[in-house]
């Protein structure tokens, strides 16, 4: 069995890849191996449950509710929230196990399943990989220690995880939005009720787009994957800036009150001279990844402050933030995490956040995230290739090679595999976008040619 973990938990077609049996097979199996890692601590152990709004969503969140009751947890139900609030609701309430059913920014066929650990912490690869070796054994055949009676788990509708969250978001604010015209794009995804509930409280006016989820137009054609809508309405509507989510609302982009993009790495600027200002950017550092755009490194620089990059996705940044106690991290891509307010990436906390500054200074977003000039930079996404060999095979190598050179010391070229999708990032930034795009789609085709 290959591992179904990725970099954000378990993904796949729903009721193909992930299927109700994985999903419920899944979650008695977390149940075991943290029982067995003294996670429980002899105490009946509890596990908070959400989900985006996918229609599979329904189907699999009956799997892992059943999976968990079955198994001796006690479910607290909290319906359609983002991915960090569940993560917040886990470690507020004191529950030992999270679970989110999401598949994000991905199109709405697909869902996945994301365990957090006590604390609202998202599990450690070891804990992933035995929750697949205990997962698999009891698939062949070995059979499961089933609690019964007064044993097996309760469940419960827990409603007031929509108002706590939103109330926690609202509480660490540094300042009001009182004045601010936002538009917000919540990708008819987890976020639809939250996010305009927190801005409008915190003072702002809202005006809202897709906002209105229906099991199976999440994504479509809006939130953080497609701006347009978003850069529209804030140009029609007059706003100062716009706010936009993906599917769980765990990342967070923005435009300003031209339509231009604000992406990741420049909220990460903004967010980061915040910080400082305020004496909460701890050993005056950022983490970021080696996708960050060398931009924002050299912003960084020229501030006094210093980025650290770690491999491609929010967990390998959170891993550097925990290790080395740093207060922000990020990604371009729109995670971004305040490590003192929340234990992952949270948009709508971000773009809160974002706002904030807007409103303290008095300063226009674009004028804030003129701090760095964005490099030119290409994201070519080559799919349907065999992804393990992309730093093996030698005529990608050699393509690579020639790329570097072509390029010089004015950019740089990265590929890697995607830790959710079956496609390779080819990445490459230069000083030149002409440039970049040339030699990002001469990579692309090395590597459909070579992998495909």
């Amino acid at each position: 069995m290959g591992r179904l973990f990725g970099t954000d938990g378990v993904r796949g077609v729903a009721n193909a890849d992930l299927t109700a049996e994985l999903a419920l097979g899944l979650s008695v199996a977390a149940a075991h191996v943290l029982a067995e890692a003294g996670t429980f601590e002899g105490h009946r152990p509890t596990a908070v449950v959400g989900r985006d709004p996918r229609a599979s969503g329904e189907f699999l969140e009956a799997a892992v509710v059943a999976g968990l009751a079955s198994a001796g947890v006690d479910v607290l139900r909290v319906g359609v929230l983002p991915t960090p609030a569940v993560a917040y609701l886990t470690g507020a309430l004191g529950a030992d196990i999270g679970v989110m059913l999401s598949a994000s920014h991905n199109a709405m066929p697909d869902n996945g399943v994301k365990f957090f650990a006590r604390g609202g912490h998202k599990l450690a690869d070891e804990l992933e990989d035995r929750i697949e070796t205990v997962y698999e054994q009891h698939r062949t055949g070995a059979p499961w220690n089933r609690p019964t009676g007064s044993g097996v788990g309760r469940v419960t509708d827990y409603v007031e995880g929509f108002d706590r969250y939103v109330a926690h978001l609202i509480g660490v604010l540094p300042n009001r939005l009182d004045g601010l015209k936002v538009v917000l794009d919540e990708a008819h995804g987890a976020a639809a009720r939250v996010s305009p509930e927190a801005f409008a409280r915190a003072g702002a006016e809202v005006v809202t787009i897709g906002a209105e989820p229906d099991g199976l137009n999440i994504n479509d054609g809006c939130g953080s994957t497609h701006l347009a809508l978003l850069r529209a309405a804030v140009v029609e509507n007059g706003a100062d800036l716009g706010i936009a989510h993906d599917g769980d609302a765990d990342r967070c982009l923005a435009v300003d009150a031209a339509g231009e993009e604000v992406d990741g790495d420049q909220i990460l600027a903004v967010l980061a001279l915040a910080m400082r200002e305020a004496g909460q950017l701890r050993r005056d550092t950022v983490v970021g990844t080696v996708m960050s755009n060398l931009g924002f490194k050299l912003a960084m620089e020229r501030e006094g402050i210093q980025l650290v990059q770690t491999a491609v996705g929010d967990r390998y940044v959170l891993e550097s933030m925990k290790a080395e106690g740093y207060a922000l991290g990020g990604e371009q891509s729109g995670h971004v995490i305040v490590l003192d307010h929340a234990t992952t990436g949270d948009g709508t906390l971000t773009g809160l956040m974002l706002a904030a500054r807007v409103a303290a200074t008095g300063r226009p977003l674009a004028e804030l995230a003129g701090v760095m000039e964005r490099l030119p930079q290409v994201l070519i996404n080559v799919p349907d290739v065999d992804k393990s060999r992309v730093h093996t095979a030698q005529e990608v190598a050699a393509a690579v090679a020639q790329a570097e050179r072509e390029l010089g010391a004015t950019g740089r070229v990265l590929l890697r595999p995607s830790g959710t999708e079956p496609l390779v990032r080819v990445m490459v930034e230069a000083a030149d976008i002409e440039q970049a795009r040339t030699v990002a789609g001469q990579l692309a085709d090395v590597v459909k040619s070579a992998l495909g």
